[in-house]
């Protein structure tokens, strides 16, 4: 999704690609006052775990090694948040600039100092703290176990008159309406055989 940014700095959206474990998903994230979010985060928080890391990279479908040593021959005098200015949003680039402490002129830099802001672009390795829990959850995991339950009329195995449907059972889909139709449909299967 070309030109997924909006604004700058809390309330942007911004096209990453996030990966934890077998999940990786290219999609906008957004940065908020508590952390981040958006589609990107949500979708790969059906794979974290408690002490697992997130990989973001923030520049996805550029090197950033390549495309800073490339920019270091063309226009030397570039200062490097320029440089960010001109691929991330304004007031992540200034943060990065400050988080990192490095704000040199390119033709400055050598190729380990570029090669470690490459790495911090493509490769940015994060361990969330957490999740908000319950209270804000759009992604959830677990729950009743499918099979012990008929797919056709959603009855718990040995116990015909208890039936469970929707997300109450351990069935997750990707962000995009497949939790909401899973759960009308298997609404509809269980009333329909009642």
């Amino acid at each position: 999704m070309e030109g997924a940014c909006r604004g700058a700095g809390r309330g942007e959206l911004r096209e990453v690609e996030a990966s934890c474990r077998d999940g990786r998903y290219r999609e906008p994230m957004l940065f908020t006052h508590r952390g981040l979010s958006g589609p990107a985060m949500l979708q790969v928080s059906s794979h974290w775990q408690p002490g697992d890391e997130i990989v973001i990279d923030l520049l996805p479908g550029e090197d950033a090694f390549a495309a800073l040593c490339a920019a270091r021959d063309a226009t030397p005098k570039r200062r490097l948040s320029t440089w960010l200015g001109e691929r991330l949003p304004k007031r992540l680039a200034q943060a990065l600039v400050e988080w990192h402490g490095d704000d040199g002129v390119l033709a400055e830099c050598g190729n380990a100092r570029l090669q470690a802001w490459g790495e911090a672009l493509n490769r940015w390795r994060l361990k969330p703290a957490g999740t908000e829990g319950w209270r804000t959850a759009e992604v959830t995991l677990g729950g009743v176990d499918t099979r012990a339950i008929s797919s056709r009329d959603f009855s718990v195995a040995g116990l015909p008159q208890l039936r469970f449907i929707g997300e109450v059972l351990d069935v997750t889909g990707e962000l995009g309406g497949h939790n909401f139709q899973w759960a009308w449909a298997s609404g509809v299967a269980c009333g329909q055989s009642l």
